[in-house]
């Protein structure tokens, strides 16, 4: 590893908890605004412990999906669909896959919101 990536790396591990405890604060605010509503808050497995890299959303079907992505993104909030499917990439449709009856269910209902860590203390 050249000498200016480790300093970077050794940069961020001086503000790693700072940076985890402002996403798990921010996890908290979604975890609240989000309890009582038709939308589900993705949070950490009961036993887990989660780093909230990315926090997203549970929606009952892909038309709220899209209803939830036209409105928050009109609104100026940056979200997303989960990731695509890799079987459904033009360069992978060839590809043999199994049973992803599961996962496409998520591909249909799952949107990422904003994550970012505030950077000022």
């Amino acid at each position: 590893m050249p000498n200016i990536n480790a300093a970077l790396g050794c940069a961020q591990m001086e503000n790693l908890e700072r940076m985890l405890a402002s996403k798990a604060e921010i996890a908290g605010r979604y975890r609240q605004f989000f309890a009582g509503r038709s939308i589900d808050f993705i949070g950490a497995p009961e036993h887990g412990q989660a780093n909230y890299w990315l926090n997203a959303v549970l929606l009952n079907d892909r038309e709220e999906r899209d209803l939830f992505l036209q409105a928050t993104n009109a609104a100026g909030l940056m979200t997303r669909p989960i990731w695509r499917l890799m079987n459904t990439l033009e360069m992978y449709r060839h590809c043999l896959c199994g049973d992803l009856a599961e996962a496409q269910w998520l591909e249909q209902r799952v949107v990422n919101i904003p994550s970012s860590a505030k950077i000022n203390p």
